[in-house]
């Protein structure tokens, strides 16, 4: 069975700042992970990645919080993206300076 790609788009939230969500659901898992579902998801802000999950072959299931790195506890695709979305929330509240605020309509 091939990979079968579950999600891919695009979130505008500002002029500055957007999120990409890839997930695919695999035949099997990758080396480091569990599950059977490959993931980047990714928020940038002034075309820098200031959050993103992922779990690259060996590597496992991590999110990045600027430079800080952890592992990142994977339980459904329904989750993974609710938790981005909070990290997002919080990474717009701690930064209100930033352009990146809430998405713009029409867009996802």
């Amino acid at each position: 069975m091939k990979a079968v790609e579950l999600v891919h788009g695009r979130i505008t939230y500002s002029e500055d700042a957007f999120a990409e969500l890839v997930l695919w659901r695999l035949s099997k898992p990758l080396a480091g992970s569990t599950h059977r579902y490959k993931y980047r998801l990714a928020y940038v802000v002034e075309g820098v990645s200031v959050l993103r999950y992922d779990n690259e072959a060996g590597k496992g299931d991590h999110r990045h919080d600027g430079a800080a790195e952890e592992t990142y506890s994977f339980s459904t695709p329904d989750r993974l993206i609710a938790d981005f979305q909070d990290d997002i929330a919080r990474w717009n509240d701690e930064n209100r300076n930033s352009r990146g605020t809430r998405p713009v309509r029409g867009n996802g």
